[in-house]
């Protein structure tokens, strides 16, 4: 029942991510992009990347707390997808911003700190995407490779910095997106202190 219930989720959550994508194609086409449409794709590509990059986050609390051990199952694509927007968000920068001007590229990441923080934040999330494969597990270990993605949390911190310094002025998006990680990260700082207690619990019990 429950690999029935993957085999028609994961198709339907693939094409759920694929939608914030599809409705900007559609704004484009009929001319719905607003008065600066080069910064409206641009705002809006990285909005969903660092959302994406949450909701990637939240898997695993989600997991824990529902009990629902299948969702474990949708973390890589949502990851994938995270990178995935972030990349649209980086090209679009790049392409309909700078017109590939890799010198303006490089001014600007030494001179301007959120973009300086927003690569940074790219730059990590290569490795991640990189060892999302079955094939990558197994070659790093799982230990290795459990240590690594934790650099998502990272990516996540550079996100929402970055997107703060951007937005100058009306800060309550950022802070929204803030405070979700900031709930994620307390989570896990949380449910990694309960379980070294609970493992300490039984030597303490033993002396």
């Amino acid at each position: 029942m429950v690999q029935r219930v993957l085999v028609y989720l994961k198709p339907v959550v693939f094409v759920i991510c694929l939608l914030p994508l599809a409705w900007l194609v559609w704004r484009g086409l009929f001319g719905y992009l607003g008065v600066n449409p080069i910064e409206t794709v641009n705002r809006y590509l990285g909005d969903w990347a660092l959302r994406f990059v949450l909701i990637a986050l939240a898997v695993t609390p989600l997991r824990k707390i529902t009990g629902w051990a299948q969702l474990a199952r949708l973390r890589r694509m949502l990851g994938l997808f995270a990178f995935f927007y972030v990349c649209l968000h980086l090209s679009s920068y790049l392409g309909l911003d700078l017109f590939f001007d890799w010198q303006a590229l490089a001014k600007d990441i030494v001179k301007r700190r959120y973009i300086t923080l927003g690569m940074a934040a790219f730059v990590l999330l290569v490795p991640l995407a990189v060892t999302s494969t079955d094939a990558m597990i197994r070659r790093l270990g799982g230990r290795r490779w459990r240590m690594l993605h934790k650099l998502a949390y990272a990516v996540g911190i550079l996100g929402v910095v970055h997107y703060w310094m951007m937005v100058k002025a009306d800060i309550r998006q950022p802070m929204l997106y803030a405070a979700v990680l900031a709930v994620l990260l307390g989570y896990r700082v949380a449910a990694a202190w309960l379980e070294k207690a609970r493992r300490q619990r039984p030597r303490a019990t033993a002396s």
